[in-house]
Parts: structure tokens; sequence; C-alpha cells
């Protein structure tokens, strides 16, 4: 399992209240498709928080089959109730898919010992490879490089972090201290590019939903020593990264998915609705200059 490149953080179509496999099947075709390095369901994009077990382990489990080894599958386990982590990791396992994504618990704002204690537990009793997700944004918990070097020393299953600060320093810190084979991914798509160049290995992504080509193809160019490539899709993607977090992830990816017509039924699960009639209006005008409405 080759964790590098550009990962979609999959948006979850539903339709009459539950899952619509079939849409679903089809996105993650489209993505296999159009060179995606990797898929992510049930992440922050997928409203996994608004699903139950079952149904998260089934969309998982639908996302390995549809993949069939072309592509790895990190899952979205994660959760601030250990138990509920450990239960839905060994979901995740059971699908198939290839390593877990872990958030760090929000609203506990656990101390760096019950950071390390939590992701033991899940390890103890659903060991597989981890990605630990850090959003301060979303948890009110900043995980920084110290303590991620001793969790990873502690659980070998944590081989590498989805960091989502923007902040290159504490990026940089991150190999730094966890050594430079320690796999760091880039949790905010505005920085994906600097974020490489301190030796990062790519990105799980909110806007490679509606441009897997150019993310993965700005990862392959950085790869490939084609930095001008690098930096044209780097500034391709601005206004469309822009968009995508014009209201709440994932209600404006989720509306462009729709505009663009990969999804027929746009439905959001509460507490998440759809957006305001002057930011529709706003995205489809920058869906339009980029190109993807035509």
């Amino acid at each position: 399992m080759q964790l590098r490149g550009a990962f979609t953080a999959l948006a979850t179509p539903f339709k009459n209240g539950a899952v619509d496999e079939e849409a679903y099947r089809g996105l993650i075709e489209w993505q296999i498709e159009q060179g995606i390095d990797g898929l992510v369901p049930c992440g922050t994009t997928g409203e996994a928080a608004t699903m139950a077990h079952a149904e998260q382990g089934k969309v998982i489990k639908v996302c390995v089959d549809q993949v069939k080894g072309r592509v790895p599958v990190i899952a979205g386990a994660g959760s601030n109730n250990t138990r509920e982590a450990i239960e839905l990791t060994l979901l995740a396992k059971a699908a198939g898919a290839d390593a877990a994504l872990q958030i760090t618990p929000y609203y506990n704002k656990p101390t760096p010992n019950g950071l390390v204690e939590h992701y033991k537990a899940i390890a103890r009793e659903a060991s597989m490879p981890f990605i630990v997700y850090n959003v301060p944004g979303r948890t009110s918990l900043n995980l920084l490089p110290k303590t991620l070097a001793r969790i990873a020393e502690a659980v070998p299953e944590v081989v590498g972090v989805k960091e989502a600060t923007g902040c290159m320093k504490q990026a940089s810190e991150v190999l730094e201290y966890c050594g430079q084979d320690f796999i760091l991914l880039s949790g905010d798509d505005f920085t994906v590019l600097p974020l490489l160049s301190v030796g990062g290995l790519g990105v799980i992504s909110v806007v490679s939903n509606i441009v897997p080509d150019k993310m993965a193809g700005m990862c392959a160019a950085f790869f490939k020593g084609d930095l001008k490539k690098a930096r044209e899709l780097h500034y391709f993607m601005s206004p469309l990264n822009r968009a995508m977090f014009i209201e709440t992830n994932p209600i404006p990816v989720k509306t462009s998915l729709h505009m663009m017509g990969r999804i027929k039924d746009l439905e959001f699960r509460l507490p998440l609705v759809p957006l305001t009639p002057e930011s529709e209006k706003s995205l489809r005008r920058t869906l339009d200059d980029s190109g993807l409405l035509s």
C-alpha cells in the first residue's frame, strides 16, 4: 500500500434520506477514471457524523467493493468516544479498508497522555494502519508534533497524519520529530503544494471531488520535478478551493457535484442545510469560470 498523491475525501450522495449507492459507485468510478490516487469514505466531507455505525460500515464496504484494489481506501473511523472509535475501526477493517482515518477526540479535549492512550486502545482491539487526523478548527485541539511523535512511538499502527492546520512550521516539525518516513498528508487544499515542498506525500482533499485530475496532476507534477506545471495547477484550483469553503464543508462541494451532474439528488442531513441563494450564485460563477459547467 502506497499512500502518496491525491486522496479524495468523498462526498456521500443521499436520496430520500438514505445513501444513494448507485450514485456513490458512479462517483467512485469517475474519480478513478480521472486518475485519483486514493479515496477516503466516511470523513467530514462524507457526512459520517450523521451516519449510524451500520450505515457507515456499509458505505465503506461499498467503496472498497467498487474500488476493487485499484487505489488505496482510507476509511473514516474516528470518534471522541474511544469505544465508538474501536467499533468503527473494526467495521472499516472488516470492510477491507487499507487504513483508517482517526480524528483526534473532539469536545473532550484530552491531554497528551489521553491522546496516547486513546490510540493505544484502538490499536489493541482493531489493529490496522492509522492516519491521525489533526483538524483544530473542528476539534478545538491541536495535536502538536512532539505529542504525535509520542503516539507514533507508542502505537506502530500510526503511520501518518492528515495535517489540517495549514501551518507549514507545524507540518515541517511533524517530519522533524516523527522521521522522514512518516506519512505527512495535507488536510488543507490551500497549502498542498507548500506542504509537498517540506516532505509531504500528498493530500486528503475536498476540491478533488470536483477536479480529481487537477489535484492528482499537481501532486504527480511535483514528484516528477515539474514545478511549473504544479504551480499552474495550484493557481487553477485556488478559486475553487475558496469556493468549497464559502459555507460549511461539505455543502459547497456537494452542491458543485450536483451542478456538474455528478450526483442527481442534492440532499444534506441536518444540521446541514443547502447554500444560501447568494452563495449558490457565487459558487456557480466560480465553477463556470473554471470550465466545470460547460
